[in-house]
């Protein structure tokens, strides 16, 4: 297929494709599909090889949150029956990072709900990465606290932070439909900051909220002119009680080319397959591994995942490697360690359905988080 021949080329050469050639990747018809994989497969072994990073959320503060986002289950309003606390305790958050860490994670993500923090949460969150390095030095740690004040950024940075996350989620056209209480732009701020403090940025999205194609890569290219280090790909997780519970319109195949789309698009960053990948990839899991370069481990936020030894099993299943402590993710000329040879070769219409049946509801694959952070159980890594 000529499409898929340009966008390897111009993925291995790091080249931006063109809108049209975006579009029409997810437009490509099922019978195609294993032929868009494979391309966007060899993209992804170019820059990253057969490594396959895991990372590890660790939640600090459940519901409550006073902003509205539709699609989040700790929103304003929200009448899902999610773990509602307070912050953790440093030591408490180390002990459930830990947890991740044993189970192979390399970067534990630190999240809390909210608009954004005071410079009180911000002192708290710093003793809680202090007490992270002090068990676990060569650990990964990214933030996830909302909107930044000026001087926040700089402040986890010095605390010991390596990343920041903060999700652009959706196209700025459409974003006023999901969230009211902050803008599109604010978030985009928020990156900002986190890179000019020298943090590693992480900035993705989330699919299935009735998006349109036009929508994706909207957002999409918006990421890559962004430039974050690395880009998590969230499948919206249906959860009864907010707003978008009755958003169940993707398929794995679905799925699967919205993350080739990505691929091409960010051919040389760190794309994360994060939330909602068991509901909505479910047994066709496997196959995304050949798109991402990066998974979450265990449970997510509210809701839990699939069971840490099943991710690890489907990993070496898989043909993949998980990437060990010492290894640089990004490619040298992002800033990387460089890529030796695990990085090298050898190692329709614009509607969320895209033409398919929409797919039916898998209220079943939904289940609310009651272990791990916040609970007296053990966590899931």
């Amino acid at each position: 297929m000529d499409l898929l021949n340009t966008l390897v080329e111009k993925g291995l050469r790091r080249e931006l494709p063109s809108r049209e050639e975006a579009l029409a990747v997810l437009t490509t018809s099922d019978d195609d599909l294993l032929e868009v994989v494979a391309a966007a497969g060899k993209v992804r072994r170019q820059w990253f090889g057969r490594r396959v990073k895991l990372n590890y959320l660790v939640n600090l503060k459940s519901g409550l949150c006073p902003e509205d986002c539709s699609y989040c289950s700790q929103r304003l309003g929200s009448e899902a029956g999610i773990l509602k606390y307070t912050w953790l305790k440093p030591d408490e958050a180390s002990k459930a990072a830990a947890a991740g860490v044993a189970g192979g994670a390399k970067r534990v993500c630190l999240v809390a709900s909210g608009r954004g923090p005071t410079d009180r949460d911000v002192d708290r969150v710093s003793k809680t990465i202090g007490a992270i390095k002090e068990q676990n030095a060569d650990v990964e740690v990214c933030a996830c606290l909302g909107l930044l004040s000026d001087g926040q950024a700089e402040r986890l940075k010095a605390a010991g932070a390596d990343a920041y996350n903060h999700n652009l989620n959706t196209s700025e056209s459409t974003y006023g439909d999901i969230t009211t209480t902050h803008t599109y732009a604010d978030r985009v701020e928020t990156v900002r900051h986190a890179q000019g403090a020298g943090l590693s940025a992480c900035s993705g999205l989330i699919a299935g909220m009735g998006e349109s194609d036009a929508d994706l890569v909207d957002v999409v290219f918006a990421l890559r002119a962004l430039d974050p280090d690395s880009v998590p790909v969230n499948f919206l997780i249906p959860v009864e009680g907010t707003p978008l519970a009755g958003e169940w319109n993707l398929t794995p195949q679905r799925a699967l080319r919205i993350l080739a789309m990505v691929r091409f698009v960010c051919p040389d960053v760190e794309v994360r397959l994060a939330g909602g990948r068991e509901v909505h990839l479910r047994t066709m899991q496997p196959l995304a591994l050949h798109l991402v370069n990066s998974i979450f481990l265990g449970d997510y936020l509210t809701t839990e995942g699939q069971e840490g030894k099943a991710d690890l099993d489907m990993i070496a299943d898989a043909g993949f490697e998980v990437e060990g402590a010492g290894t640089t993710t990004l490619p040298e000329h992002r800033g990387g360690g460089g890529c030796a040879s695990a990085c090298g070769p050898s190692a329709g219409a614009e509607t969320a359905s895209d033409g398919a049946e929409a797919a039916s509801a898998r209220t079943d694959l939904v289940t609310v988080r009651r272990r791990g952070a916040g609970t007296d159980l053990a966590p899931n890594a």
